[in-house]
């Protein structure tokens, strides 16, 4: 069961315990009343969360005084309560899904996906490459862009995910 980081707490707003909440997830709407999660400060309920301005307030911490404790504090989630709590369009999927998948190119495996790197509005994968092409002297990582133009497809229960044109990237890095 590993955490997944999906929020921050800012700075109290106001006299009644409001706080700015950063949020580092595609998903504001698992943020409900009556939601709970972990923090690196204990468990945090949430009484109120307006989406708009990010605002949030947490049982117990209904006073400016306690609700300065929770300032800076990590929210985190699992990939269970991920699934069960947010919705997924056709075509989508969570990183901790992508996170391990192998990049085929016809056939030839080009690495691991590492990690999902989001730069501007983009995300990219970053791929550890395969040994085998990194004793050809290619480069031990690279990124792709995970868009259509590369993503040919998906297939998480496999761990696979099928590109084209990537290898020119690698060849290139």
């Amino acid at each position: 069961m590993n955490n997944i980081f999906i929020a921050q707490i800012g700075k109290t707003v106001g006299l009644h315990g409001d706080m700015k909440l950063h949020i580092h997830s595609d998903f504001p709407n698992q943020f409900k009343i009556g939601s709970k999660f972990k923090t690196d400060r204990g468990i945090v309920e949430f009484i109120k969360f307006d989406a708009k301005n990010s605002i949030a307030r947490f049982k117990g911490y209904e006073s400016l005084e306690s609700a300065k404790k929770l300032t800076n504090a990590k929210i985190y989630t699992t990939s269970e309560e991920t699934k069960e709590n947010c919705d997924l369009e056709e075509g989508q999927y969570f990183w901790f899904d992508i996170i391990g998948c192998t990049v085929i190119e016809n056939g030839e495996i080009l690495g691991v996906v590492k990690d999902v790197e989001r730069l501007t509005n983009s995300d990219y994968l970053e791929i550890t490459t395969a040994q085998t092409l990194v004793d050809k002297d290619l480069s031990k990582s690279f990124l792709i862009p995970y868009i259509p133009r590369y993503i040919s497809s998906v297939d998480i229960p496999s761990k696979e995910i099928y590109v084209v044109d990537a290898k020119s990237i690698l060849e290139n890095s």
